[in-house]
């Protein structure tokens, strides 16, 4: 992504040939090729510290293969959905909010450090949601808050989330694994007396 970014800086013209726009449903490689271009610096630097923290993450828990598989087609059915909605649209936002769908479903209880706090990634993603879902809203009423690709977010998280279901299974029972949720109190009265002082 960085060395696509690049080319996009050196050569005027490189965007417009991969973009994801109305021209994608004659050319279909344009689903795919969107997921790596970006549209600023701070753009491209947000989606590779999501994905190098994220990406890694699942791709440790199911293998690279699975992980590229779950970023790939997350990512390609975000833009099909997207394109309904967008004129244009480009970067790797939906593939990643597909990692981060295929977390919540494999380790829901996996603490990440999130609007400032440490929570379980099920929260995270929730309050990622409802943001995206508050923006999805905007943009359809009218009223963009910015151009973000909202409704792109949610459709890679949906997506993300199903194929961690599939794989969720085949993990718990490799390593007997428990998804119940609970909190162990002591665990939590130790983790804040480590941490909240």
């Amino acid at each position: 992504m960085f060395i696509v970014f690049l080319v996009q800086l050196m050569i005027e013209s490189f965007t417009d040939l991969f973009v994801l726009n109305q021209i994608a449903w004659n050319q279909l490689w344009r689903f795919l090729t969107a997921i790596f271009l970006h549209g600023s610096v701070l753009h491209l630097l947000y989606n590779l510290f999501a994905l190098a923290l994220f990406g890694s993450i699942l791709e440790k828990l199911i293998g690279g293969r699975k992980f590229l598989w779950i970023f790939f087609i997350s990512g390609i059915l975000a833009n099909l959905i997207a394109l309904n909605f967008y004129n244009s649209s480009l970067g790797a936002s939906g593939a990643i909010f597909g990692v981060i769908g295929a977390l919540i479903a494999i380790r829901p209880n996996m603490f990440v450090w999130a609007f400032g706090l440490p929570m379980p990634i099920f929260i995270a993603g929730i309050l990622w949601g409802a943001g995206d879902l508050l923006g999805a809203i905007g943009f359809l009423a009218g009223n963009p808050i910015d151009n973000t690709g909202n409704i792109a977010h949610l459709s890679g998280m949906f997506f993300g989330f199903m194929f961690g279901l599939l794989f969720r299974d085949r993990i718990a029972r490799k390593k007997n694994v428990n998804y119940g949720f609970s909190f162990d109190e002591r665990y939590m009265r130790d983790w804040e007396d480590r941490n909240m002082r």
